[in-house]
């Protein structure tokens, strides 16, 4: 199977993963702030991965050769998920999607500064018709910015950096690793931040399940992204997670009644367009090379 086929297989189980994570997110936004979740959602994922890691015999796996590149990874992904557990609770989901798109913007931008990866046309062109389709989704004005459209634009420049950095790290690391760094780290943040003030809310009964989803989607987003980064660039991986945007527009419709505005719909064809266009390109070039 071609490897871009396969990533995109893989980036559909992020897709699923992270639209749960938003509705669990909105749902314990009330009893927790954004750092709190973080560091309970990290505390469970970390249980999660050594339990998982020592019943398959990975525990080995785990490395100390690359803890830099791991700090900074994560670093880049507590501030952006922190914003976007923030922007959940403050603007429509799939107005916090659509921001959260300009992401391979970003990825675009750095990946021939960090990774190195050829920046061709197509890959250009499928990313300004992405953020055109973004730009008629939320129509952004002088009078309609809002602090939650901040802190969602925030967020895609934190999940960029750790998009690039997860590349760089699965030509060296292992998935096991990759995670196990990743919530060890996301917990120490979370604790540090969360105690700041002096209290650390502690779920409720009915509070807990959601953490728990979280976690487990949270787990499995990272899971399914790691192993997508690991088949193929990151310019080309990370635009597949535009078809969120129709997904979670429908998931606002069904649990919010949050309006569908016509403009959503034609840029999230936009957006989905350049996606094919830009998988279809690469997979035709990924077929000529080998033949």
């Amino acid at each position: 199977m071609n490897p871009t086929f396969r990533a995109c297989i893989w980036m559909t189980g992020a897709i699923v993963s992270f639209s749960a994570m938003a509705v669990a997110g909105r749902a314990v936004s009330l009893d927790l702030d954004t750092f709190e979740i973080m560091m309970y959602r990290s505390l469970i994922g970390l249980v999660i991965v050594l339990a998982i890691a020592g019943a398959t015999g990975h525990l080995s796996q785990i490395s100390r050769n690359k803890l830099g590149l791991h700090l900074v990874r994560n670093l880049f992904h507590f501030a952006g998920q922190n914003l976007w557990f923030y922007a959940l609770t403050v603007i429509p989901l799939a107005q916090v999607f659509a921001l959260e798109f300009t992401s391979p913007i970003w990825v675009l931008l750095l990946s021939p500064l960090i990774l190195q990866e050829r920046l061709t046309t197509t890959r250009i062109l499928a990313a300004l018709i992405g953020f055109v389709g973004i730009l008629v989704v939320t129509r952004p004005s002088p009078e309609t910015l809002n602090i939650g459209q901040v802190t969602a634009a925030l967020a895609a420049i934190g999940f960029a950096g750790s998009a690039v950095f997860t590349r760089l790290l699965t030509r060296t690391e292992n998935i096991t690793s990759i995670l196990f760094w990743l919530t060890l780290s996301q917990a120490v943040f979370g604790f540090i931040c969360a105690g700041l003030d002096g209290q650390i809310a502690l779920p409720d009964l009915n509070t807990w399940p959601w953490v728990a989803l979280i976690a487990v989607c949270g787990l499995m987003a990272h899971f399914c992204l790691t192993s997508a980064l690991s088949l193929a660039p990151a310019a080309i991986v990370v635009p597949v997670d535009f078809t969120r945007l129709p997904i979670i527009a429908l998931v606002g419709v069904a649990l919010y009644a949050e309006p569908v505005d016509p403009m959503v719909i034609l840029g999230a064809i936009l957006i989905f367009g350049a996606n094919y266009w830009n998988i279809w390109k690469e997979t035709q070039s990924a077929s000529v090379t080998k033949t």
